[in-house]
């Protein structure tokens, strides 16, 4: 593995937990770095870090808050 992939999974601590917990991206990503791109996107998905999570989890806040209010009422 190149070590640029390496500094960037130690400093990720998601990267480095999903490592561990699906080591056969070890594999992966020694034969080819070009694959961190897929890793990443599964990375993301699994912790629900893309985009769309984070602002599904705002609009449960919001929402969470609205139903807070309308009781308080």
């Amino acid at each position: 593995m190149i070590l640029p992939i390496q500094f960037k999974i130690k400093e990720n601590p998601y990267y480095l937990r999903y490592l561990r917990s699906h080591s056969y991206w070890y594999k992966l990503l020694n034969r080819d770095y070009n694959n961190f791109k897929i890793f990443e996107e599964e990375v993301k998905k699994e912790y629900h870090l893309t985009k769309a999570d984070k602002v599904q989890s705002v609009f449960n806040t919001l929402e969470m808050v609205e139903k807070v209010v309308q009781a308080l009422k």
